[in-house]
């Protein structure tokens, strides 16, 4: 008896200092500021393209897929309603909060986590038909295998990638082959560094 609560309590310490060191990492993730709608709204265009590095954990991860800009780990679309209402269409993977698909998100809440922001406009091209391809594709789940040869379910950079394919096929967004997962995948600077976009805004 003495032996089995001696490791219940080795079990227990282990577990606890597991908790203090991911308590302690998402504290060094937590931006420094937060961002609002106001600082940034009257840069935007219906079908610009936002990206954010993020205060998650998983943010790093996602950020260092990208070989040399490593600015941000998640996008989105811009939505400019009648009502001037901006939105954001993204595909995230927030599992455990019900919300691992394709949805449309108030800009403020898109931005509250971020730690740097970019705005991208496609060059020469009108953007309403980004926005309006987006809606397509709202509630479409999250694509947890990265796979771009299935377009059924859809990460963030791949929610674009078939919206550029389908409305302009000539351009072709950068790929990168990821050991992890065996394949290519869009990263993020396939956008940020990319020669078809402009880069409109960039903060942190």
């Amino acid at each position: 008896m003495i032996l089995k609560n001696k490791w219940v309590l080795i079990a227990g310490i282990f577990f606890i200092i597991i908790i203090l060191f991911f308590i302690t990492k998402t504290r060094q993730l937590v931006p420094q500021k937060r961002f609002y709608e106001s600082e940034i709204s009257d840069y935007l265009k219906d079908g610009d393209i936002i990206c954010r590095l993020g205060d998650r954990l998983w943010s790093q991860y996602f950020k260092d897929i990208s070989p040399y800009d490593k600015r941000f780990s998640h996008i989105g679309i811009i939505k400019i309603n009648d009502d001037h209402k901006i939105t954001v269409i993204h595909a995230e993977g927030r599992m455990a909060e019900g919300k691992d698909s394709v949805n449309e998100t108030d800009l403020n809440e898109f931005i509250e986590i971020a730690k740097t922001i970019g705005v991208y406009r496609l060059k020469d091209f009108d953007g309403s038909l980004i926005s309006k391809a987006a809606l397509e594709y709202i509630g479409y789940p999250f694509d947890w295998n990265f796979n771009l040869a299935e377009e059924d379910k859809l990460y963030c950079t791949e929610l674009l990638y078939v919206i550029v394919k389908k409305i302009t096929p000539d351009i072709q967004l950068q790929r990168v082959f990821q050991k992890e997962l065996n394949r290519e995948i869009i990263p993020l600077e396939a956008i940020s560094k990319s020669e078809y976009f402009d880069e409109i805004l960039f903060i942190n």
